[in-house]
């Protein structure tokens, strides 16, 4: 007999068994299937390249987001955390996947960037490895990836990390170009995140409504020769938290 849920984490993590036969991308085990996913990295995935997200490149060159303390969640290869360092940032990365941790490493190694990549789940590093006030927390692809549950400790994340004052980043499956849009109860009633949940900007607006928003566009185009990541199935979003 098993009885041993007495905390919110314990239902969250029930929840996230759900997911585990489905082999989808959040669950116990999430971080060997991005390690296979980033164990090649000749494939020709667009977020392999050591390229930054022209959004951030843009908060960045327009003022909005200024040198402090920053956190890259879901960091991949490094590309945004390396960015993000040159422009005089200190940054703390976290990804599940050691594989890509590992490649990140590398390449702030060959650049001479200093960067604290971690890797394991950023929910579970709160208050360890991940300690004090950021001003600026950045997400790219890593939201759209999370069962329904997880905004949750999301959520908590942002209220525990990000600075009075500080900006919240992300990139996500926009609605009607990438992602799947049924609603959450239908993934609890399938076992799998069909590959990662859309959003709609007012879908973003209501659960990240604490904060003001200061910009929601979507991503543009950016061509293969371009020195920035752009893909328009995605939304960009920044969010500034109360002083």
């Amino acid at each position: 007999m098993d009885r041993h849920i007495r905390t919110v984490e314990d239902v969250l993590r029930l929840l996230d068994g759900l997911f585990a036969a489905g082999g989808d991308r959040w669950t116990t085990d999430a971080g060997s299937w991005w390690d296979d996913f980033y164990a090649d990295r000749l494939r020709q995935i667009p977020f392999f390249a050591a390229k930054p997200d022209e959004n951030l490149v843009s908060h960045v060159e327009r003022g909005l987001l200024t040198a402090g303390r920053a956190l890259d969640l879901g960091c991949g290869p490094g590309r945004n955390a390396l960015y993000l360092a040159s422009r005089g940032f200190e940054v703390d990365a976290v990804d599940l996947s050691s594989e890509a941790v590992a490649w990140a490493g590398e390449r702030a190694a060959e650049v001479g960037a200093e960067v604290r990549f971690l890797a394991g789940d950023a929910f579970a590093l709160v208050g360890s490895e991940l300690r004090g006030s950021y001003d600026l927390v950045y997400d790219s692809g890593c939201f759209h990836h999370l069962p329904p549950h997880r905004r949750i400790s999301y959520l908590a994340l942002l209220d525990q990390l990000l600075a009075p004052g500080g900006l919240f980043g992300l990139t996500c499956f926009a609605a009607g170009a990438m992602g799947s849009e049924l609603p959450d109860a239908a993934f609890y009633e399938r076992g799998r995140l069909e590959g990662g949940l859309a959003y709609t900007p007012e879908a973003l607006r209501g659960l990240f409504g604490g904060m003001t928003e200061v910009e929601i566009r979507r991503m543009r185009d950016e061509p293969a020769d371009s020195s920035y990541f752009g893909e328009p199935f995605l939304w960009t979003a920044l969010f500034r938290r109360a002083y």
